[in-house]
């Protein structure tokens, strides 16, 4: 592989028609994979390491290539799954809360759907065009994701031991999850109707995704979660209403579900803070700055204010069209505008990016000025949710290419060309997921966490008393480093997917104990396996629909 003889397309040096045509490709995959992932677990991990890996092997399988194509290529691969996240940390709310009942793709919903996607991903993408410069050429942010993809495209492949390792747990945890899903071969988790009966509700998810995800985020992540579970499952719901503190096994589990909600919120609103801290006391003008534009930097060329006026404009007119008044559609795009600054900040500091509770507060700070309908509410939460999570993604992929000298207009180009397409496959995804499990919630197998928590504030919190206390106690465990998102998570759902992401990072804890060194392929088996079921999953789902139709 080198770095000599680079592309040259359309008048863009370093861009490649075939890594286009392979990104936008791979953002199918790669989107449809993350849907069903964000539904299933409520967690998306970065696919920036996986899509790396896969556009590497695939671009060396075809002939020369030069880290600039891997780079470019795995930009359109990984661009619609954020989207896809954002879409699946909100949306589902509409059906929650009972004012979608379509088990089937919804003409209308559907075009409504990718029209508000679309919106979220241009102002996404022209915000992060204009922080490129500032966040990573001036400030420098790490992007700790970004930085070790970067390692290991340099590394390269040696051996191809890397893709091997990928396509094998890839091809392992699809036909896994094919025997599970579509056979029913494999039962879908191992429990005791015994504990059940007895409001004892544990056991272990089968799922290579679960365990996946487990070693990807780690021993002290999941071990939190787990303690959220554990906290729910053996103490909350059983002793809670066995010594009739609740009067009901239900109530008691609406009440611990409120109170891992107030956790999650909690979270987003400590790191909000914690953000807004550090700018204060290392500069107190570095908030207004952030919003303004450096005349002297290359994202302000003409391209750049092209692109700014005519993604505002498209974003306004489609939010519009999906039912938002004026007022509210310039009131959304001037939070999509302050919260994606926010969390591209967040992610190149931490790696974190909490989209959905990004979503949560410019929908409350509209909610002061003038009334909203629901429907609009959740449109509202998922154009931010999913301007954030591109913003977050884009700084990721421009990470890379800062690292390795990638042209920034042809990672632009082909991160819009892998959104667009993304988004399309996003929003049908959705449909198709939903429809094949039934609608949304715990007992449907999509518990859809982070829709639920937006659903909380659109529609009620429970018990308001509950969320404040677990939101406050969630704030005061983040600013003193408890990761209380997780927490929050393990106390919402299900044991069972606790269990088993629980298992995958005991699994990673016993392998960094033994050998460090392994660790990297561990995460790329982890990869495989979380991608296999995914993949899987919603081929399932979509198959199943059109066959339904």
């Amino acid at each position: 592989m080198t770095n000599n003889n680079e592309k040259h397309f359309a008048g863009v040096n370093q861009l490649s028609l075939r890594g286009i045509i392979i990104g936008v490709l791979g953002s199918c995959v790669i989107t449809a994979s993350s849907m069903y992932v964000a539904l299933r677990i409520s967690s998306l991990p970065w696919p920036t390491i996986f899509v790396a890996i896969l556009s590497m092997a695939i671009l060396k399988a075809l002939g020369k290539t030069t880290f600039n194509e891997i780079n470019i290529t795995q930009t359109a691969m990984s661009a619609g799954a954020m989207v896809a996240g954002g879409l699946a940390f909100t949306l589902p709310g509409l059906w929650i809360t009972g004012v979608w009942k379509d088990k089937t793709i919804n003409t209308q919903h559907f075009l409504m759907v990718f029209f508000i996607g679309i919106a979220g991903m241009l102002l996404g993408t022209v915000l992060t065009y204009y922080l490129r410069p500032k966040f990573i050429e001036e400030q420098q942010l790490p992007y700790p994701i970004g930085t070790a993809a970067a390692e290991t495209i340099q590394t390269g492949d040696e051996g191809s031991k890397k893709t091997v390792v990928l396509f094998s747990t890839m091809g392992l945890s699809a036909v896994f999850t094919y025997l599970r899903d579509n056979l029913g071969i494999i039962p879908a988790s191992l429990s005791s109707k015994w504990l059940y009966a007895r409001n004892i509700n544990v056991g272990i998810w089968l799922s290579p995704m679960a365990i996946g995800i487990g070693y990807i985020i780690g021993a002290l992540y999941t071990g939190v979660w787990f303690i959220g579970a554990l906290i729910s499952y053996l103490i909350i719901v059983p002793l809670g209403t066995y010594f009739k503190v609740f009067p009901n096994a239900a109530i008691a589990v609406s009440f611990k579900n409120t109170v891992g909600i107030g956790l999650m919120v909690g979270t987003g609103i400590g790191i909000l803070i914690s953000f807004i801290a550090s700018i204060v006391k290392k500069n107190t003008n570095q908030i207004a700055n952030t919003a303004k534009i450096d005349k002297n930097k290359s994202a302000t060329s003409n391209i750049g204010k092209i692109l700014v006026i005519f993604s505002v404009l498209a974003a306004f007119v489609l939010s519009i069209i999906c039912g938002l008044n004026v007022a509210a559609s310039i009131l959304l795009i001037l939070g999509v505008f302050i919260t994606s600054a926010m969390a591209a900040t967040i992610t190149g500091q931490t790696g974190i990016n909490p989209m959905e509770v990004f979503g949560i507060i410019v929908l409350l700070a509209i909610r002061i000025f003038i009334k909203i309908d629901t429907v609009s509410a959740f449109f509202i939460a998922a154009c931010v949710a999913v301007s954030c999570g591109y913003a977050g993604d884009l700084l990721n992929e421009y990470k890379v290419g800062y690292k390795l000298g990638t042209n920034p207009k042809a990672q632009l180009i082909s991160q819009i060309a892998g959104g667009l397409v993304g988004t399309v496959v996003a929003a049908a995804a959705l449909f198709a997921i939903i429809g094949q499990f039934g609608g949304v919630g715990a007992d449907k197998g999509l518990p859809a966490g982070q829709a639920y928590a937006v659903s909380q504030m659109v529609n009620g919190i429970g018990d308001p008393k509950v969320f404040m206390v677990a939101a406050l106690l969630g704030v005061i465990l983040y600013l003193v480093k408890i990761p209380s998102m997780t927490l929050g998570l393990g106390m919402y759902l299900s044991f069972e997917i606790s269990a088993a992401v629980f298992l995958g990072g005991f699994i990673k804890y016993i392998v960094n104990r033994k050998d460090n060194s392994k660790d990297e392929i561990g995460n790329i088996a982890a990869s495989g396996f979380l991608g296999g079921e995914g993949i899987t999953g919603v081929a399932v789902a979509i198959i199943k629909m059109f066959a339904g139709s």
